[in-house]
């Protein structure tokens, strides 16, 4: 049985989940809004807005934190610089997520994951 147990294994393995999941928190946090499926779009959600919300306070200790879970530099430094300030006075709620259907080729259902 699975109670009580969080989040989605999305066919994959742990480190190559954990890989994916950052790779698309970067994506979203550089291009602020990234085409995905529903449940990685639900996963990734709270990566995001967990990075947001350490980005806030803006100090070393949080930008290494920052280094050492996301892979691309430019995202952590996006991050700090400008999503971190601009999100300063937000209490939550950095991310939104809308349906836009199901994919052509195998019918997954499909989202657009953005920031607000």
């Amino acid at each position: 049985m699975r109670h009580r147990k969080q989040g989605r294994k999305l066919g994959r393995t742990k480190e190559p989940r954990q890989m994916m999941l950052n790779n698309l928190v970067c994506s979203i946090l550089i291009f602020e809004k990234v085409r995905t499926t529903q449940a990685k779009a639900k996963e990734v959600k709270s990566l995001v807005e967990k990075s947001i919300t350490t980005a806030k306070k803006g100090d070393l200790a949080d930008r290494r934190k920052l280094i050492a879970t996301l892979p691309q530099k430019n995202a952590v430094n996006k991050l700090m610089d400008v999503l971190g300030k601009r999100y300063q006075k937000r209490p939550g709620g950095y991310t939104r997520i809308i349906k836009i259907g199901s994919r052509e080729g195998d019918g997954a259902e499909m989202a657009q994951i953005e920031l607000v």
